[in-house]
């Protein structure tokens, strides 16, 4: 808690409380001089009736005349005298009572307060702070990376320019500092030398400022932003960004990846090395209704199934774990073994039909894009004008409209892939398009982490978080991170092989049973064998490379690392 001294040093900070106490101060002298100029006219003036009073009871006479007490037990009896009176009563009452308070409240109180309430956000970390990282704007992707950063136990702080703003975080829990995001010394207090990254979420201009901003001071600290322009790209990079994210660009690439086309074919999301991981839907394949063992992928194209996305949640799959209409497979292997697996379900999912994507703003584009790239046709929905291009890809009108949608080709559509950014429209048009076709395949993008199960109950089959996502591009940077995130809930990490598998088998280790993960590799530093035969042995110069959810790592990690 701050005190006296403290408050008072922050309230005379600045220009403007300078300035205030300096008009304050003239106005005491001006009154100070008028109590003295109407203290000598009482003396003169009842010199003239012929009376005489002490210097004390004329500045007693004046003051009570001035603040309207007027106790009477002092009065004039001539006419020039009760004019008199009148006049300091007169302007007692504009200086005293209404000019008087006016001026403390408006130059003093009211600045006083807000220095108090600034003073309960700190303007500085400890120089001794280290491998925090800096944020520069409040939104959901900030939000969701705070989450992240909580979870792997990373110190960060995040910068806010508003009192008002950085006070109600503050007390929401977040660790905050108040600074100017354009001025160097903002970074210096916070220690930027010393953390590990900066995420900079807010608009192209603002990114590019606090890039080459905090460049100046920190010249080696990775920043990584995000751009809405894809034009603002190369000139974030200029500023000083080690990294650009394009986020809208991104998700439209996840949509599309998840989208049943004219084909079922995986593709890639992820990388360790010689090892990929990628997703392949399993809708309307030889694959639905199979457990994983009578699929024996395995045992065919040498995938190993790290995990199963099913309506959004990921889950760590079992032999027992049977593959539905909805499934998504999260496959793991070299590029030679996704390839036959390609190979294999190439056949299935062909359709002529265009995909119906619902909203032509930045993700609509970029998923249609997307779309483009693996020969699928598609029709994007838009109500606004000036986003509607002269493209038979393209149809002006309101997709809440069945004629709108009708011509979009609903009827014959297989997949439908809403994208607004805005999660109330996107529940409102998942329930209408899933009324329209129970059997259509809905992609949906949602914009706050927390609406995702909504979207799902509203009929959605796949639902991308556009923070998760921002969160997980973010998180996969920063420096000596053993942790990759794949997609929300789902991440692979390496560890050296613990204490209690050396000398075992990857079979009677029972890792996947017991927690949950799966040994996708083993890296032997001059090479990395991609989904390891069970009978290998664990020697304690390997390192092992582990997929699963965060609670399979929490439980590895527990169980085998003492953590």
């Amino acid at each position: 808690m701050k005190f006296f001294p403290g408050i008072y040093a922050s309230f005379l900070q600045g220009r403007a409380p300078q300035r205030n106490i300096r008009a304050l101060t003239r106005f005491v002298i001006v009154l100070v001089l008028l109590v003295l100029a109407y203290s000598t006219g009482f003396h003169a003036l009842m010199a003239r009736e012929g009376r005489s009073y002490s210097w004390i009871t004329g500045l007693y006479w004046t003051l009570t005349v001035m603040s309207t007490l007027g106790f009477g037990d002092i009065t004039f009896t001539t006419d020039m005298g009760l004019v008199f009176s009148i006049v300091v009563l007169l302007t007692g009452t504009l200086f005293m009572l209404v000019l008087l308070p006016f001026l403390f409240i408006q130059f003093f109180l009211v600045p006083w307060m807000q220095a108090q309430t600034a003073a309960r956000t700190p303007r500085s970390l400890p120089a001794i702070t280290t491998g925090h990282i800096i944020l520069t704007h409040h939104d959901p992707v900030s939000t969701a990376l705070i989450h992240k950063l909580k979870h792997f136990n990373y110190p960060y702080v995040m910068i806010v320019q508003e009192h008002e703003e950085a006070l109600r975080l503050h007390d929401l829990g977040f660790d905050v500092v108040h600074g100017d995001l354009d001025n160097p010394e903002t970074y210096r207090r916070i220690a930027v030398k010393n953390a590990s990254m900066i995420a900079a979420t807010s608009s192209d201009e603002v990114n590019t400022h606090v890039a080459f901003t905090a460049r100046e001071i920190a010249e080696s600290i990775p920043v990584a932003a995000t751009a809405r322009k894809s034009a603002s790209v190369d000139i974030m990079q200029l500023a000083g960004c080690t990294r650009v994210f394009q986020l809208g660009e991104m998700m439209g690439q996840a949509l599309a990846r998840r989208t049943v086309g004219n084909d079922a074919k995986s593709h890639i999301i992820g990388s360790f090395g010689a090892l990929l991981i990628a997703e392949a839907t399993a809708h309307h394949t030889p694959l639905v209704g199979q457990t994983l063992a009578e699929s024996r992928l395995r045992e065919i194209v040498s995938v190993s199934v790290v995990g199963i996305w099913e309506r959004g949640e990921c889950r760590t799959p079992t032999p027992e774990t049977r593959i539905t209409n909805h499934s998504v497979l999260v496959l793991a292997g070299t590029r030679e073994q996704l390839r036959d697996y390609d190979e294999l379900f190439c056949i299935y999912n062909l359709s002529t039909a265009p995909v119906v994507i619902i909203g032509g703003g930045r993700v609509g584009r970029a998923t249609g894009a997307a779309l483009a790239k693996r020969k699928i046709d598609y029709r994007i929905v838009e109500l606004h004008p000036d986003r509607v291009r002269d493209d038979p890809h393209y149809v002006h009108g309101d997709a809440a409209e069945l004629e709108v949608l009708h011509a979009a080709g609903i009827k014959e559509a297989s997949t439908a892939i809403i994208t607004p950014h805005n999660d109330d429209t996107n529940v409102y048009l998942s329930i209408y398009c899933r009324r329209l076709r129970p059997d259509i395949q809905i992609i949906c993008r949602a914009v706050f982490d927390r609406n995702v199960p909504t979207l799902h109950r509203a009929g959605c089959d796949f639902v991308l978080s556009y923070a998760s996502m921002g969160a997980n591009a973010m998180f996969n940077i920063l420096k000596n991170t053993d942790i990759v995130m794949l997609a929300e809930g789902l991440e692979f990490f390496k560890v050296k092989v613990p204490p209690t598998l050396r000398g075992k088998t990857i079979a009677a280790s029972e890792v996947r049973s017991e927690t949950g993960c799966a040994i996708v590799a083993v890296n032997h530093g001059d090479r990395m064998e991609v989904n390891p035969d069970p009978t290998q042995i664990l020697s304690s110069e390997a390192e092992l490379i582990l997929i699963g959810t965060v609670e399979a790592e929490e439980r590895f990690l527990q169980r085998h690392a003492g953590m």
